[in-house]
């Protein structure tokens, strides 16, 4: 047996066309602003393509660039006047920081409203309570994954491997609301590959190279690879040791080409969200 790939482009491409269609039949152009602070070469990378997948969707997306040594009382004054203009629906601020501004006040100075990435307490507390609310971006493309690879979610043994804010706790409370039995795994928990084969839904977000092996993975499971990981040569690898995983998995997302271009699509679909929220437009 050789697992299925589920191909995170391709969903992607046809998630970005949907929006798109969507945002033509608007009366206004849903705005969306990135915040970057710094020179990060990953993250201008990152933002030159979310401005891209944007702009080719129909929205009105720009990047505000403050140099490295933006202190934390200018860097919310700037949230501060997204949040207050009408023409501006979603605000994503670009991590990493510069140490001298805390992640968490930027965080908590969006607009929750605006709150595309779903980091702020508010949203984090309506996805918990199992309330409307905007979804970090990542787990909301997994979620979209596992829909479009057809994936009975209802009952099933799903593993999150991973406890960050941004994906592993998210992602864990929306396999709960479609009712799969979830377990969150981590550095801590006692005999972790065991665990890992419990799963018939494996995501691992951990940001290790290849830590999961392919027999941690019980055979037939869907294996959703959210790490993206620079290895010693220079290529981009997972958290699951792919070509191990390949001959045990039912299913498996590849990286890069899975779960990456599916995190961009979702920021739009959020930011759209966002705006019809705002708007009351249909």
């Amino acid at each position: 047996m050789t697992a299925r790939i589920l191909d995170g482009r391709a969903i992607a491409a046809g998630l970005r066309a949907r929006l798109a269609e969507r945002v033509a039949a608007l009366p206004f152009r849903p705005g969306l602003r990135v915040v970057r602070v710094g020179e990060d070469p990953a993250s201008g990378v990152y933002v030159r393509n979310k401005d891209k997948a944007a702009r080719e969707a129909g929205f009105d997306s720009s990047t505000i660039h403050l140099p490295a040594d933006t202190t934390e009382a200018a860097l919310l004054a700037t949230i501060a006047v997204l949040n207050a203009d009408p023409a501006v629906d979603g605000i994503l601020v670009q991590l990493p920081l510069p140490p001298q501004i805390r992640v968490e006040a930027a965080i908590a100075a969006v607009d929750p409203a605006k709150d595309v990435d779903g980091f702020h307490p508010l949203n984090a507390g309506r996805l918990a309570a199992g309330q409307p609310g905007l979804v970090p971006c990542t787990p909301r493309g997994v979620m979209h994954i596992l829909a479009e690879a057809g994936v009975a979610l209802a009952g099933a043994r799903a593993v999150v491997l991973g406890r960050s804010q941004i994906v592993g706790r998210p992602m864990a409370q929306l396999l709960l609301a479609a009712d799969c039995t979830v377990t969150i795994a981590h550095s801590r928990t006692r005999d972790l590959p065991a665990e890992c084969r419990r799963a018939e839904i494996l995501v691992a977000a951990v940001g290790r190279p290849a830590m999961v092996r392919g027999d941690w993975i019980a055979p037939g499971a869907v294996v959703v690879d959210v790490g993206i990981n620079r290895g010693a040569d220079g290529r981009l690898v997972g958290d699951v040791a792919f070509a191990e995983a390949l001959p045990v998995a039912g299913a498996i997302t590849p990286v890069p080409g899975g779960v990456g271009p599916m995190t961009i699509a979702c920021l739009l679909e959020n930011t759209l969200d966002a705006a019809i929220a705002r708007r009351g437009a249909a």
